[in-house]
């Protein structure tokens, strides 16, 4: 599917959009609840990764496949290999089999896994056989993934003697490991992390618990960037909270200096963003180890609004969905800017003048199409294989509508 974007007639009065729970939140609250089924979750992603990994967790024996998501991925693994009884071939998309796994398969191993690759050493797929792991105590490399550290986090409470995790390296993404460690200590499960280590102490079973989903605050960037990309564009995000689990609740601060503030109105749990006038910096520099997933939102809005940056601690972003700092260097510059990227960063020059009727691709990954689609009230952009969307935010295209930009589709020609 195509999606033709221009701006349209834009509100003149507030819009409101609630946006689904958070998939981090929600794919970590799953996990739990597998292993202890008396916690009930409200307002869960209706994501495509949470889907899959929902239905993933029903399979006791045969393939489970989990397409493009990652997340399920890495905590399926542990997941499984923790589950006794368990005996599956975990698998997913080609995208998926590309992206190493090494480092979780081997700390599980440590800990007495059966997991074996069948069929390229260090990825997916893997063939597992659920065993009651018994060791307590395993090291893991901090600097490539945040998830694989999580992953290990929520088997812990279900291991017979718990489990010490000491971490080797800089830590990368550490807001997703404090948010996994706070969901289980909002279960009853009681962790420690020191940052050099996590202990997580075993729990046999616990009260009935009801959790509420958080909104999504990734998601909630794109209508950051829609703010301040915008004229005089005010948009209203249901259920958020000042107290947020989440490191993208970040974009607070972040979009701040690109004139968007935010007003936290806790009687009813809402967001409300509004374009204020101020001078925007001629250059940002920010260093997005702990948010990468803003990265490709955030240079998009800087390339909108002529304000040239630097963002660095983006070294996860070649194992996400696509290689991220190539697709990012492809596609602005497709539409007149230039960039300079390396392992680890990316460096946007300041341009005045963005192309017109470029079509973005978008590589598989549902971030490139959400992050470009703001663009949209600068210059008229088309987004190729916009379904991708549904990743993460089914209902993306739905809600861009409200705010007055036009969103033509149609179906790929041959």
């Amino acid at each position: 599917m195509i999606a033709n974007l221009k701006k349209g007639e834009l509100p003149s009065e507030n819009i409101k959009i609630n946006i689904c729970g958070s998939k981090s939140e929600s794919n970590r609250l799953l996990i739990l609840q597998a292993g202890f089924p008396n916690i009930s979750i409200e307002n869960l992603s209706d994501s495509d990764d949470t889907a899959v990994l929902q239905k993933g967790l029903k399979v006791l024996k045969g393939t489970v496949d989990i397409h493009h998501a990652g997340t399920a991925m890495r905590f399926l693994t542990a997941y499984f290999a923790a589950k006794e009884g368990a005996d599956v071939l975990l698998t997913g998309s080609q995208r998926m089999q590309d992206r190493p796994i090494e480092i979780l398969v081997n700390a599980l191993r440590n800990l007495g896994a059966d997991i074996e690759y069948a069929q390229n050493e260090g990825f997916p797929p893997l063939k597992i056989r659920g065993k009651n792991l018994q060791k307590n105590e395993v090291t893991i490399k901090a600097d490539l993934s945040s998830q694989y550290i999580s992953a290990l986090m929520l088997i812990a409470p279900m291991l017979p003697t718990g489990l010490i995790i000491s971490l080797e390296g800089k830590i990368t993404s550490i807001p997703y490991i404090e948010m996994t460690l706070q969901l289980l200590k909002n279960i009853g499960v009681t962790g420690n992390f020191d940052g050099n280590s996590i202990v997580i102490s075993p729990i046999k079973s616990i009260e009935d618990v009801r959790i509420v989903v958080e909104s999504d605050w990734s998601s909630a960037s794109y209508f950051y960037s829609l703010v301040a990309l915008s004229e005089n564009l005010q948009i209203t995000l249901g259920n958020f909270s000042e107290e947020s689990l989440q490191g993208d609740a970040a974009l607070v601060q972040l979009y701040n200096s690109l004139g968007v503030e935010t007003v936290f109105n806790t009687s009813d749990d809402t967001i409300s963003l509004s374009k204020k006038s101020i001078e925007l910096p001629d250059s940002l520099l920010l260093n997005l180890a702990n948010t990468p997933d803003l990265a490709q939102t955030i240079a998009v809005s800087c390339f909108g609004l002529g304000v040239s940056c630097r963002l660095t601690g983006l070294h996860t972003l070649k194992i996400k969905e696509t290689d991220r700092l190539m697709a990012l260097k492809t596609e602005l510059e497709k539409l007149g800017a230039s960039v300079q990227i390396d392992s680890n960063s990316l460096n946007l020059e300041k341009s005045l003048k963005i192309s017109k009727g470029i079509a973005v691709e978008t590589y598989q990954d549902h971030r490139m199409a959400m992050a470009f689609a703001p663009l949209a009230l600068k210059t008229e952009i088309t987004i190729n294989s916009a379904g991708v969307v549904s990743k993460s935010y089914p209902k993306f295209w739905e809600d861009i509508e409200k705010t007055g930009v036009n969103c033509v589709f149609e179906q790929f020609k041959n």
